[in-house]
C-alpha cells in the first residue's frame, strides 16, 4: 500500500461525531490527502477536559500521551485532527502536535448549524495547516 493509500487514523479532541459528520469528513478528504478513495480507518477519541487553573503545556502533553501512538506512528501515519474548541488549548496542542510529527496536521472546523435547536455541528472544511505554513513561508 502507498502513502497515498495509507487510510486516515481521526484524532478527536472534542465532543463524539456522528456517523452524519464523519461522512462529511471522508468527502472532504480527498483534496487535502492526495488522491480518491481515502477513508478514516480508526477514530481515536482524546476528550479534552482541563483544569483551567493549572498549566496547560502538561496537560496537552498527558493528552496527547493519551492517543496511544509511538513516535514512529506520530511520523509515518496519515493523522487528521479534531482540535478542542478551547482557543489556548488548540493552539497548544497544535504545537506539541507539530514537535512529535515534524509538520502540522490538518484539522477539521466545525461550525453550528442555523437554527438547529438542540444544537448542533456540521463539518466546514479541512484546514491544511502545512500547506498554509509552507504558503505563508512566501510571504516572509
Amino acid at each position: 500500500m502507498t502513502a497515498s493509500q495509507q487510510p486516515i487514523t481521526l484524532l478527536n479532541f472534542t465532543h463524539p461525531l456522528t456517523p452524519e459528520q464523519l461522512a462529511q469528513i471522508e468527502a472532504l478528504m480527498a483534496p487535502v490527502y492526495a488522491g480518491a478513495g481515502r477513508s478514516v480507518a480508526r477514530t481515536i477519541e482524546i476528550p479534552a477536559q482541563f483544569d483551567i487553573q493549572e498549566a496547560f503545556a502538561p496537560q496537552v502533553v498527558a493528552l496527547v500521551d493519551a492517543c496511544g501512538l509511538t513516535p514512529a506512528e506520530w511520523q509515518t501515519t496519515p493523522l487528521l485532527i479534531v482540535p478542542p474548541a478551547l482557543n489556548f488549548i488548540a493552539v497548544t496542542l497544535l504545537a506539541e502536535l507539530h514537535g512529535r510529527m515534524g509538520y502540522f496536521p490538518s484539522c477539521v472546523r466545525m461550525r453550528p448549524v442555523p437554527g438547529a435547536a438542540p444544537p448542533r455541528y456540521e463539518v466546514a472544511e479541512i484546514l491544511a495547516l502545512n500547506e498554509v505554513r509552507e504558503a505563508a513561508r512566501g510571504r516572509r
